[in-house]
């Protein structure tokens, strides 16, 4: 890694701020000693708030990304500060403070962006609630994905190095099929090798995809989607030379048996993947977005309401996100 690149924080985005988000990071600013060079958006008060509310003692820091250089210490929290509309109460909803959220999104974006911080990392956002207040939105990965001008993105969850990449991701069952073209998988496969290149430096990825129908369609008898439109396009890509296999029944595929020696497993669905790997990763399993300009990785819990300001928030997976984030940074600019 180059010089200039250890002096760009990671960003964090602390999410809805009546959820865990702030607790999953003061938690982790508080006890953590060895911590990497990153940096919260989040409002002052409100974090000052629930330290207290969290009997946590921080000294909490207003300052900007080029003033960034060095690892944060232990028991400070470096904030860029975006405000609040309303006061926030842990664990209640404020639809007022639904701007609040996507501003802090785009800005962390844009600093990425910008080359003025090297990675992003999400904690969790409240879709119904930014909706409530009149503002369109379907999810981090679909905004993210507009702010950078992004055609396709697809989204993977990682539990150590357990991987696993959705062909389609918030689609009702029933509209799955339809969806999963040639196309669509020509350019989901193509980012996942791509990526796997670029962000994880491995040379020749070993890509594992699963087929849509139980047993991967039983030759036909159980579904055609595998003969007519998965396998054709794994068979296209090994014939170029990529480590891609397939299509595999789900059931088998995602065992311990492959998963020691797969690098990225491809689900067709949310639910035929995301399953096995919340079971065996559930807690320190991140998500990661790939197909960005920008790396941006992410918790794989959602706000826990009940649970915001109560200080049992486990923010295991916040710090298996961010670890992961700083590790994609460097193996970007090392390889």
């Amino acid at each position: 890694m180059h010089d200039g690149d250890l002096r760009r924080p990671t960003v964090v985005s602390a999410g809805e701020p009546a959820g865990i988000g702030p607790d999953i990071v003061l938690t982790y600013a508080a006890v953590t000693s060895q911590q990497p060079n990153w940096l919260t958006l989040g409002d002052p008060e409100m974090f000052s708030e629930r330290a207290h509310q969290l009997g946590l003692h921080l000294n909490i820091v207003e300052t900007v990304p080029e003033q960034c250089h060095q690892p944060a210490e232990k028991g400070h929290l470096r904030l860029l500060p975006p405000q609040l509309a309303e006061p926030c109460t842990a664990g209640l909803l404020n639809p007022n403070n639904a701007r609040y959220v996507i501003d802090t999104l785009t800005t962390a974006t844009q600093l990425c962006s910008d080359q003025r911080g090297s990675a992003l990392v999400t904690a969790p956002v409240h879709k119904g609630i930014i909706n409530e207040a009149g503002i369109p939105f379907t999810g981090h990965t679909e905004l993210l994905a507009e702010l950078t001008h992004t055609e396709q993105v697809v989204m993977m969850l990682a539990a150590d190095q357990f991987r696993v990449a959705l062909a389609t991701t918030h689609l009702p069952l029933s509209a799955v099929p339809d969806a999963i073209t040639p196309q669509l998988l020509e350019q989901v496969i193509t980012i996942i090798h791509q990526e796997m290149v670029d962000k994880y430096g491995i040379a020749n990825p070993t890509i594992r995809v699963c087929g849509l129908n139980p047993h991967a369609g039983e030759q036909g008898h159980m579904g055609r989607e595998e003969i007519e439109v998965i396998n054709p396009v794994i068979d296209t890509f090994s014939k170029r030379g990529m480590n891609i296999s397939g299509a595999y029944p789900a059931d088998t595929l995602l065992t311990p048996l492959y998963t020691q020696n797969t690098d990225v497993f491809l689900a067709m669905y949310h639910d035929q993947g995301l399953p096995v790997l919340k079971y065996a990763g559930f807690g320190h399993a991140i998500n990661i977005t790939l197909g960005l300009p920008i790396i941006r990785t992410s918790v794989d819990h959602g706000t826990a309401l009940t649970l915001a300001g109560s200080g049992k928030a486990d923010p295991s997976s916040f710090i298996a996100a961010l670890t992961a984030a700083v590790q994609i940074s460097q193996n970007r600019h090392n390889i």
